[in-house]
């Protein structure tokens, strides 16, 4: 996988996770995308430890501006042509009302645990003591090899906590030519409801998305 981190901010921030003992991957599209041969300028470090403080670091070493969310736990750079966002490894719990999670420090496992589909759960260490190594605890590959579309945990919990993951299991499969697990089909059909607690705004760039994709019929 090394020869897909070739990017500068790859090596800052490695230099910077070995100096500060910090254990740091790059996950989510970035990596799907590596697989799916789909370049990507957007790129989601997990770390694990204050993702902030880390973000704030990497971006002196570059001599960028940061900007932080600290609502959300999250801090973005800017680098050449990339964009760099990164967050603290966590775990997440929901209340019925609201697919805002409470959020909880968390382990490399729990954040993949807590992603939407198990293609978006892959990761590569940055951390030189395992510099490129893949790290898919859910088989994420083989879903892409399979053209599947599959949730890390049980669909049915997946997509009660955060229902607009049906609209993104969707978007994907239309923008991928995917198709989407019995099982999350068949929990996408028993939360239709649970929409509701999504904001319009959100549903409306879900559909742009699948109405934007190569074959729109198929979303």
């Amino acid at each position: 996988m090394k020869q897909h981190l070739q990017h500068p901010v790859f090596s800052v921030i490695s230099k910077l996770a070995a100096e500060k003992n910090v254990q740091a991957y790059a996950i989510g599209g970035y990596v799907r995308d590596i697989f799916l041969n789909r370049p990507s300028k957007d790129i989601d470090v997990v770390v694990l430890g204050n993702g902030i403080e880390f973000a704030e670091a990497v971006a002196a070493h570059l001599n960028v501006k940061v900007s932080v969310f600290k609502n959300f736990g999250t801090a973005m750079l800017r680098y050449q042509d990339v964009e760099v966002e990164f967050v603290g490894a966590r775990k997440e719990s929901y209340r019925s009302h609201s697919r805002k999670p409470i959020v909880e420090n968390g382990t490399l496992e729990d954040d993949q645990k807590r992603r939407d589909f198990t293609i978006n759960a892959l990761a590569i260490s940055l951390h030189p003591g395992n510099y490129g190594e893949l790290i898919d605890p859910f088989e994420g590959i083989t879903d892409l090899n399979n053209k599947l579309i599959r949730t890390p945990l049980n669909p049915v919990e997946t997509f009660s906590d955060d229902p607009l993951r049906m609209m993104r299991a969707i978007r994907f499969a239309s923008q991928l030519r995917f198709r989407i697990d019995d099982e999350a089909v068949a929990a996408i059909k028993s939360n239709l409801q649970r929409i509701k607690i999504v904001s319009q705004e959100r549903i409306t760039d879900e559909l742009n998305k699948i109405i934007l994709s190569p074959l729109p019929s198929v979303g």
